[in-house]
């Protein structure tokens, strides 16, 4: 079975930030209120969730048995959940994950098995688990019936991974407007790379972790004044749904009120009016003039560090504050993007100076980056 591009609704609904009982306690899944939210995004015609082996610490494959599974046909839904193999100790307990989310599930079988955050250094544990040839051995049983990976990498190893892996059947790929030209990111490659490949996407981050919700206010009055009506996350989200080869758009949600508010805008989302378009360009022309470090991921800096900073990654985050007036969102990237090589190892030798085509002070950008991140 392959994924259906028509028949899968664009809207999906995100397991990873369901509402607790105690903000304290990841486990304290609100099953009371999960249901509503499970009902109203069903009765809205939505049908795809998406969780994880470790939403939740476990529990969000849990509860979405108790709201979702145990309480609707399993013909009305499709569910993909997710193993993270590079961050497991064996083998066998990264093959063994499957079976113990379709127990917390409390189905026979998933309709998406993703490999989870490949690239980079994490795809060798991948390999040496054999983790490919096992999600098409439990395709074969009926235990999956689509497999795929998501990622967070460049269009290159994406190319790589699809041209190793031929039969995967989709991807999940990072896509938003904020990111669609990022040099770093490179959404809007990315997509390309996929299609080229015949593979369908589930896009997530269409929000940008909820920043395209907060835009600053210069941003914010020119797509208002366009659509008064259009909440600020409808264009974000009517954005992905208009890309070709998109399987679904995932959405996190913690309360009833955003899947209401996601269902309704979802329902009356169309594409966008030669005026929105315009105004859209041109919001995203002024966010993007926020930013004032002219990176271009060019990578020749990575190559003369000899510390192996993530130079590029870290000038990105940068600007991503400066765009989003959010350190924190900024900082919380960064806990996990700038781990291999962060600014604080910078030395101040100005090899990576040297090699710049921008000219960019990027000693004294590291600096600020220790010092907003760190």
């Amino acid at each position: 079975m392959r994924p259906d591009l028509e028949s899968t609704p664009k809207l999906g609904f995100g397991c990873m930030r369901l509402p607790l009982l105690d903000p304290a306690d990841q486990q304290s899944i609100d099953i009371p209120q999960l249901e509503q939210m499970v009902d109203a995004f069903l009765e809205g015609g939505g049908t795809y969730f998406d969780t994880a082996f470790v939403y939740h610490e476990g529990a969000s494959e849990k509860a979405l048995g108790q709201a979702l599974v145990a309480r609707h046909p399993r013909e009305s839904f499709t569910i993909a959940t997710k193993c993270l193999a590079w961050a497991i100790g064996s083998a066998e307990e990264a093959k063994s994950n499957l079976g113990t989310s379709l127990e917390r599930l409390g189905t026979d079988y998933v309709d998406f098995y993703l490999l989870h955050n490949v690239g980079g250094a994490r795809t060798a544990k991948f390999d040496e688990y054999g983790m490919w040839d096992f999600v098409r051995e439990q395709k074969a049983t009926g235990r999956i019936r689509n497999w795929g990976f998501s990622m967070h990498d460049g269009p290159e190893t994406l190319d790589a991974l699809l041209t190793a892996h031929p039969d995967a059947d989709f991807v999940q790929l990072q896509v938003n407007y904020l990111d669609w030209d990022d040099p770093v990111v490179q959404a809007r490659r990315c997509m390309e790379v996929a299609a080229r490949h015949g593979k369908p996407v589930v896009v997530m981050g269409p929000a940008r972790g909820g920043r395209l919700v907060e835009l600053p206010e210069q941003v914010a009055a020119i797509l208002r004044q366009a659509n008064p009506e259009a909440s600020l996350a409808s264009w974000a989200y009517r954005f992905c749904y208009q890309l070709p080869g998109v399987l679904t758009v995932l959405s996190g949600m913690s309360t009833i009120g955003q899947v209401r508010q996601n269902v309704a805008d979802f329902r009356a989302a169309e594409p966008f009016s030669p005026a929105e378009r315009q105004a859209f360009d041109r919001a995203v022309d002024e966010l993007r003039g926020m930013a004032s470090i002219p990176c271009t991921n060019c990578r020749y800096c990575v190559k003369g560090c000899p510390q192996g900073v993530v130079i590029p990654e870290i000038m990105g985050l940068l600007n991503l504050e400066l765009m989003t007036g959010n350190r924190d969102f900024a900082k919380g990237l960064y806990s996990w993007q700038a781990a291999p090589g962060p600014a604080s190892k910078c030395v101040s030798c100005g090899a990576c100076e040297a090699m710049c085509p921008q000219g960019i002070d990027i000693v004294h950008q590291l600096e600020a980056a220790a010092e907003h991140f760190e």
